[in-house]
């Protein structure tokens, strides 16, 4: 374990929690968030409410919108909070500014990204109507590989995505990418960190296979974003989404984000090119011209109040670097490990999480008999994790608000219940 997070060989589990409390270097951080006597570890399905969130709302509320009505699109700030809110997300990400735009569900920018990149890639046969030997013909890139263990929605989306696009689907596992690749393929979507197990992909590595094929890469940060560096603009990623109310605490639906790459902008092809996506929103014209920039992947009108709740909370991340964030996951979950090998008996639970932490996420899944009826009676005992068909347990790590007493204390419920 690396300092500041110093080994404390030879005592109890439990003080060495509190030794490890007190030397952690984020433990203030707490304090910026509304908390209670539990244990919270879901930050991976719905992050804890920033206490600066209620008061801004009623802000937003009252003043802005009650006061201000019509007025706050320019005075408040209103029409540039997209763009804004993506620049505050940017350095979480490794993106220099002007790549990040914020609006939409994770699933419609999964679309857009999906769709552009097919489209930034030449590939695919929409439009054509001689489809399938017209592309055989001229080698068109026609395939779409996407993670064979993503999220449902992600599949689902990708599908939907080929369809449109006259492209074929092929899931495969994302250390299996770099044989799959050939000539035929356009587009590439990947999660960053698989959601049920916490492995995390390597990102690097994949992108750069991904690259020298020639075609475009797509990350979900959903399970990375404010927990571990992602290094989007050093890596070479051409497109990313993400959603906002896990590790980034935005609250529930809050807006998810699509990072595009500076050299991909004056190219991307948005297939929802709404009127907020375009280089004169208000010239009401019937022909739609894209906007510059990050701008393109904008829609509808945004979101205002959850855009807003999530500007708040992003305020949290005030002098916090991500890489003492990454250092505390790490120790985090490497201690809940150890003292599930202590607490728990051996052969009730079984981690399906990396130990390696260059492929662990911000959680640890273990897999257990009954593992819903173990999370409800752990829930009952006030230790917050979830439940993942058909035998995971998951708890996420989020170490702007988790300490190592919690660790502790949540291993020792778990030991109780076998």
């Amino acid at each position: 374990m690396s300092e500041p997070y110093a080994d404390f060989d030879g005592k109890p589990l439990a003080d060495r929690a509190a030794a490890l409390d007190s030397a952690d270097e984020l433990a203030e951080v707490r304090a910026r968030f509304v908390l209670d006597d539990t244990v919270y570890l879901d930050g991976n399905s719905l992050g804890a409410l920033p206490r600066s969130v209620p008061g801004r709302v009623e802000d937003v509320v009252r003043r802005q919108w009650g006061s201000l009505r019509i007025r706050s699109w320019d005075e408040s700030g209103w029409w540039t909070a997209p763009e804004r809110i993506g620049d505050r997300i940017a350095p979480l990400v490794g993106a220099a500014p002007g790549q990040i735009v914020v609006g939409d569900s994770t699933s419609v920018n999964v679309f857009k990204a999906v769709v552009g990149a097919v489209r930034l890639a030449g590939g695919g046969t929409e439009g054509l109507e001689e489809g399938a030997g017209v592309r055989a013909a001229a080698g068109v890139r026609d395939e779409i590989l996407v993670d064979a263990t993503t999220f449902p929605t992600d599949g689902y989306i990708a599908a939907s995505a080929a369809r449109l696009t006259g492209c074929t689907l092929r899931p495969v596992a994302p250390e299996e990418v770099p044989d799959a690749l050939s000539g035929r393929t356009a587009a590439v979507l990947l999660n960053h960190v698989d959601y049920r197990t916490g492995r995390l992909h390597d990102l690097p590595a994949l992108t750069a296979a991904i690259r020298e094929a020639g075609a475009v890469s797509i990350w979900d940060l959903c399970h990375s974003a404010g927990a571990l560096p992602v290094g989007l603009d050093e890596h070479g990623v051409d497109l990313a989404v993400g959603c906002t109310y896990k590790y980034l605490n935005g609250g529930p639906g809050s807006p998810a984000y699509l990072y595009v790459r500076r050299e991909h902008q004056a190219r991307f092809d948005s297939p929802l090119p709404g009127w907020n996506s375009h280089a004169d929103p208000f010239g009401m014209t019937p022909d739609h011209v894209p906007a510059s920039g990050a701008l393109r992947g904008r829609v509808g009108t945004p979101d205002i109040l959850s855009m807003l709740a999530l500007e708040a909370a992003l305020e949290v991340w005030d002098d916090v670097s991500i890489e003492a964030v990454r250092a505390k996951s790490l120790a985090l979950t490497d201690f809940f490990l150890e003292c599930v090998a202590a607490y728990v008996p051996g052969g009730a639970v079984e981690s399906v999480t990396p130990a390696g932490h260059g492929e662990r996420g911000s959680q640890v899944a273990l897999r257990c008999a009954d593992a819903g009826g173990v999370m409800r009676r752990l829930i009952e005992r006030g230790v917050i994790g979830d439940f993942r068909e058909p035998d995971i347990l998951r708890f996420g790590f989020t170490p702007l608000y988790v300490g190592f007493g919690d660790v502790e204390r949540a291993a020792g419920v778990l030991g109780g219940l076998f």
